[in-house]
């Protein structure tokens, strides 16, 4: 019998049996695993922290309706500091948005209230907005002193409400603060923005633990909404958020044992489809020229997903009314078909809604075959009828499973994210590259995957005004670089070096802000991508890893970091 020592989440290291499978080393928790479903059998926890309470606005800081003052009840006021507080955001300037937070308003004024404020543009809630702004300013001028005290409440609160104990292990809660009421902002161009996210409490909490546990207690005079004992979930409280009716989650932190172990796990799955992706390939497109029309759909839609990085579709919360899609609830007004176009041939131009209401554009060439097959499946439908009208979500997935095991279409997202990371790192990777110059090109391998994926952003409103700054900065550097060169001809070659070092940092930085202002690099980077390529890469190229993860990061990827030699390949 041979034995040998293999990666377990610190502290804990055990010998494991050798299976011999071309010595790669097997990968276990501590933990028994356990059967028929079940994640733990003792659980205790303090339960959430609820958002405090209203603090009423001072006298001094007043409302107008209609160029006079206006005295409001308590619940519309507090409301009111909601829009307020958003009042120099670009979101309180759009219809929508607008049109929502003035609705629901209106539903927390008393009648008196109602009869009087009628129209939204004779609100006057600039001194709301000056009195939050000199509380900010306030907050920032805090005294050292009064900062520790803040910072030391918090760490009691964190000790007493951020842990819980779980098979006898004390784990990291993610997020235990209940979040505080306000205004919906949504992504894109969300039909729900500026809707009022109400105040969540005791009576709308499901509380999760196990029976011969010390269950949380609620604020006095109140009661949770039901005390359940489910061992096959691994949340800890639950609660229907009234935006989107969708249910919300306290959980562990991602760097739990729990939490890890489902990310290696799915990270392991898309490298497995790594292996047979090919011959997954070569079926769906034999089944392009497929008798069946059901098949034809079903194969066409899976060269999206693999292909384009679709999302799946039929993915929408319960009760989102937004008209968001995916591949496989693509309508054939989402297409506009293009024998040639651009100088290439059989081009397909795709626009919708997808996940956050992100518009998805995108004009792609395509397989000739695939190309016919639209064509034919377009034929004699209205702009609002299916696509694939023989095809869903759970038919996709499961002729998904037969293919390989756990495979489902959301496994092709993470393989090509992935992939397509790993084949841009090693392409574009120069050893002999500075470090600055190696994370720029470590953010453009970055970028190809969120711009594959479609991760969006808006650019950040200080976006200008902070390039203006580097602008600054690299004029002043390109001055004193000049300086060096004509008056310090002793020290030349010395100063040279690190002005022009210093000068080149700032220039690598300005490229990479300027490519990313409109390109969310972190969803990916969380989601996607297996952390084991960007720390083998660090490794390899001696990278320090907080420049690539920052804490909360590496307490998420702390297998990773413990796993992934420098050789390591997805």
């Amino acid at each position: 019998m041979t034995f040998e020592l293999v990666w377990i989440p610190k502290p804990y290291i055990i010998p494991v049996r050798s299976f011999g499978l071309c010595d790669r080393k097997r990968v276990l928790w501590e933990e028994e695993r356990y059967t028929d479903g079940v994640k733990w059998k003792f659980l205790e926890h303090k339960g959430p922290v609820f958002a405090p309470p209203y603090d009423p606005l001072p006298s001094n800081v007043k409302f107008y309706y209609d160029g006079k003052h206006m005295k409001l009840s308590s619940t519309a006021e507090e409301v009111a500091t909601f829009f307020a507080k958003m009042l120099d955001h670009e979101y309180t300037t759009k219809e929508v948005f607008r049109k929502n937070f003035y609705k629901d308003w209106r539903k927390e004024m008393t009648s008196e209230e109602k009869s009087k404020i009628t129209d939204l543009n004779k609100c006057d809630f600039s001194e709301m907005s000056e009195y939050f702004k000199a509380q900010s300013e306030a907050r920032k001028a805090m005294t050292k002193e009064d900062k520790q005290k803040i910072k030391e409440e918090n760490e009691r609160i964190l000790q007493e409400y951020g842990f819980c104990i779980m098979d006898n292990h004390k784990e990291r809660i993610a997020n235990f603060r209940i979040e505080p009421p306000g205004l919906f902002r949504g992504r894109g161009d969300h039909p729900k923005m500026g809707m009022l996210k109400r105040r969540i409490r005791p009576e709308d909490i499901i509380v999760n633990c196990s029976k011969d546990s010390k269950h949380p207690k609620p604020p006095p005079g109140t009661k949770w909404k039901e005390v359940r004992h489910d061992n096959k979930v691994t949340w800890l409280v639950s609660w229907t958020e009234n935006i989107q009716g969708s249910i919300k989650y306290i959980m562990l932190n991602p760097s739990s044992r729990i939490k890890g172990e489902k990310d290696w796990q799915k990270y392991e799955t898309a490298r497995r489809l790594k292996k047979c992706v090919e011959r997954i390939r070569a079926q769906y497109r034999d089944d392009w020229k497929s008798k069946e029309m059901r098949i034809r759909q079903r194969a066409v839609a899976l060269y999206f997903i693999d292909k384009l990085a679709l999302r799946a579709g039929n993915e929408k919360e319960e009760g989102e009314t937004a008209d968001t899609v995916g591949c496989c609830s693509l309508r054939v007004e989402h297409l506009t078909l293009h024998q040639e176009m651009d100088g290439q041939e059989y081009v397909v131009e795709f626009d919708f809604l997808g996940k956050d209401s992100i518009r998805y554009y995108n004009k792609v060439p395509v397989e000739k075959r695939v190309f016919k097959n639209l064509q034919l499946f377009m034929e004699d439908k209205e702009p609002e009828d299916d696509l694939f009208d023989r095809l869903n979500t759970s038919i996709l997935n499961k002729h998904l499973q037969e293919l390989m095991d756990g495979l489902t279409a959301k496994v092709f997202r993470t393989y090509n994210a992935s992939i397509t990371l790993q084949q841009q790192l090693n392409e574009i990777t120069n050893s002999e590259d500075n470090v600055p110059a190696k994370i720029l090109s470590y953010n453009r391998a970055n970028r190809a995957v969120a711009i594959l994926c479609n991760h969006q952003r808006a650019p950040p409103k200080t976006f200008e005004k902070s390039m203006q700054n580097l602008q600054t900065k690299i004029d002043a550097k390109k001055e004193q670089l000049a300086d060096a060169k004509r008056e310090l001809k002793m020290s030349k070659y010395l100063l040279e070096g690190e002005i022009e070092e210093q000068l080149m940092k700032l220039e690598v930085q300005a490229t990479d802000r300027e490519e990313n202002k409109q390109i969310a690099l972190g969803t990916s980077k969380l989601n996607y991508l297996d952390p084991r390529i960007s720390i083998a890469w660090c490794k390899k190229f001696g990278i320090p890893i907080e420049k690539i993860y920052n804490k909360t990061q590496r307490e998420k990827f702390a297998w990773a970091i413990d796993m992934a030699e420098k050789d390591f390949q997805f």
